[in-house]
């Protein structure tokens, strides 16, 4: 374990195999409740710096947009008129 003082972050260190794998260690995988199975997005930032993210399984953000639901409701409705606009435009093209 390296300690970096300048961020006061704690990092690991970790081999990749010969089949392209890593252990991630065991204080990073319980810090972020990296499981077997968790999916992991990897990123290049703009300093160049890879960054893992650990994306959480759809069943933990159910529920998550709901402070948002009337205007995620009116999105989808101006979306459906749209749709329904550019389909009589369409039938409209083709002589229908």
């Amino acid at each position: 374990m390296v300690i970096d003082h300048y961020h006061g972050m704690i990092s690991e260190t970790a081999t990749v195999t010969s089949k392209s794998m890593v252990n991630i260690p065991a204080k990073i995988r319980k810090k972020y409740s990296i499981k077997e199975g968790t999916k992991i997005v990897f990123i290049e930032n703009e300093e160049g710096r890879l960054e893992m993210i650990p994306v959480p399984p759809l069943s933990e953000l159910f529920g998550a947009d709901r402070e948002h639901k009337d205007a995620l409701l009116a999105d989808v409705r101006e979306l459906e008129k749209e749709h329904r606009s550019e389909a009589l435009l369409d039938k409209k093209k083709l002589g229908h």
